[in-house]
């Protein structure tokens, strides 16, 4: 005589996750117990967390012949979070618990050897495919479960113990729900990044800046070292305007795969400075079971790149598919995951090895196929993907330390120009998640009309300085952003000059 019992989980797979049935048999013979399903060493290791919480929680661990399997059992499954529907199903076919106890409810939370819940990552993947699966109950650790309360239309309740948990199932203990939206803020992305104000000079650098955040463009900041290119990437942090709450739940979802936050919201845009020996996989993402990189990390945020040449050739021209699509597909033999990637690139970079070449006041040493061989480090691809390329020169020592830093009120000012400016943008697309630089070709053709008068000293511009179809495209959005900084009605000339003058390279 066999007793079967099933009880349902998740697994995280790339962004989506799937529904999983954690089915347990206990049948008569020699004391065993084994785990199938294609799982992974976390998932095999399990067997000891879960013999140890059943017998530390005051119950049973039934001396039987005991196979767990998980099902579809050809999808890959990866985490410790299968611990408490592994332990639940092994108390459900005891008869410890009734089926009905576990009827139309997912579990999933790791096991400690003395039966109480620690936290798991991708706790919104898990509410969002439960819920999708119309199922109506959720049980997750407790610390978070209040990450999970993002997600609306799905009852989330949080456990500390395997005891209490099994206590409520029987209807002998009440655990309260989680109220929605119930966890605190992460604010740490932001945390010390610079004020324009900081910055001395560099007023075009700034204004560029500004520009660039107000409507999400790409930029590049190319000078000798020391003139504040790093610091001005840095004060992009602070300029840009907090998430959407939807923007937020996508940006906490990533986090959470990514084992970054578990129990908090991430409530400002994300800021991503990977150091120039990262990896192909940990900028683009990947592994045997795909995990989001630093370019999905930064969804809706920075990447920032300090001195791009340095970075591997392959992770560049890594970037070129994600800046264009918003997104990344991930292909290894456990699977393919697709992962988003709308982010803004900031990067910085040297004109030559030495830093020095076109600066007046150092001479440059290096020879001149050192200088070709490094402005080919990027490519004609990946500098068409970038709307701006500004110089940087160096900041007279005279202007470093000025009486008049504690009073210059450009940030604030910058700030609300940018606000604004997100504003009329989100009345022209109808969307709070739409800005200038993201449209696509035919978007923009929709959007950026151009009068007469205009158009002709545009395309007579295009044609001298023999621009692609994207930077034609790509300065019509730069120039689109300088208007609505303005409060412009449509792009002037005067805005397409400004626009072109960001295109220049100046190396």
């Amino acid at each position: 005589m066999t007793s079967v019992a099933k009880v349902f989980s998740v697994a995280p797979f790339g962004f989506d996750g799937h529904l999983i049935e954690v089915e347990s048999d206990a049948s008569r013979g020699l004391p065993s117990f084994q785990i199938v399903g294609l799982g992974n060493k976390a998932i095999e290791e399990a067997k000891e967390r879960v013999r140890s919480a059943i017998a530390n929680s005051l119950l049973e661990f039934p001396a039987k012949r005991i196979t767990i399997n998980l099902a579809p059992a050809e999808l890959p499954k990866d985490g410790t979070h299968f611990d408490l529907p592994i332990a639940l199903a092994i108390l459900t076919s005891s008869g410890q618990l009734r089926q009905e106890d576990t009827q139309n409810r997912v579990f999933a939370g790791e096991l400690a050897l003395d039966g109480s819940i620690r936290p798991v990552r991708g706790a919104i993947t898990i509410a969002e495919t439960a819920k999708a699966a119309g199922l109506v109950q959720i049980f997750l650790p407790k610390a978070t479960a209040a990450q999970a309360s993002l997600v609306d239309g799905i009852e989330i309740i949080g456990v500390s113990s395997l005891r209490e948990l099994f206590l409520h199932l029987k209807q002998e203990l009440t655990i309260s729900p989680t109220p929605s939206h119930s966890l605190p803020n992460n604010s740490l992305p932001t945390a010390g990044a610079p004020h324009l104000d900081d910055i001395q000079g560099q007023d075009q650098a700034k204004r560029a800046l500004t520009i660039a955040a107000a409507g999400h463009h790409n930029i590049l900041f190319t000078g000798p070292p020391g003139a504040g290119k790093t610091m001005l990437a840095k004060a992009l942090a602070s300029l840009l305007p907090p998430l959407t709450p939807q923007e937020q739940i996508a940006v906490t979802k990533l986090h959470s795969l990514a084992g970054e936050v578990v129990d908090a919201v991430v409530i400002n845009r994300p800021y991503r400075s990977p150091h120039h020996t990262a990896s192909r996989n940990a900028i683009i993402g990947g592994g045997n079971r795909p995990k989001p990189g630093e370019i999905s990390l930064a969804h809706l945020g920075v990447l920032f790149l300090d001195e791009i040449p340095e970075y591997p050739r392959s992770a560049l021209e890594s970037l070129r598919q994600p800046l264009e699509d918003g997104k990344v597909t991930v292909s290894r033999m456990g699977g393919t995951a697709v992962f988003p990637a709308d982010f803004m690139l900031v990067a910085t970079m040297n004109p030559c090895p030495c830093g020095y070449y076109g600066d007046p006041s150092h001479e440059c040493t290096c020879t001149s196929t050192q200088l070709i061989n490094y402005q080919k480090k990027l490519s004609g691809p990946l500098l068409d993907r970038i709307d701006m390329i500004i110089p940087v020169a160096r900041v007279p020592h005279k202007l470093l330390i000025n009486d008049k830093m504690s009073t210059d009120k450009q940030h604030a000012y910058a700030q609300k120009t940018i606000k604004n400016a997100g504003e009329i943008q989100s009345n022209r697309y109808k969307s709070s998640n739409i800005y200038n630089g993201k449209l696509s070709s035919h978007e923009a053709t929709k959007h950026l009309a151009l009068a007469p008068s205009v158009r002709q000293f545009y395309e007579s511009a295009a044609e001298k300085l023999n621009l692609s179809a994207r930077s034609y495209f790509k300065i019509l959005k730069v120039a689109r952003t300088i208007a609505d900084l303005e409060g412009a009605e449509a792009i002037t000339a005067g805005h397409l000059g400004e626009a072109l003058q960001y295109r220049a390279k100046s190396y």
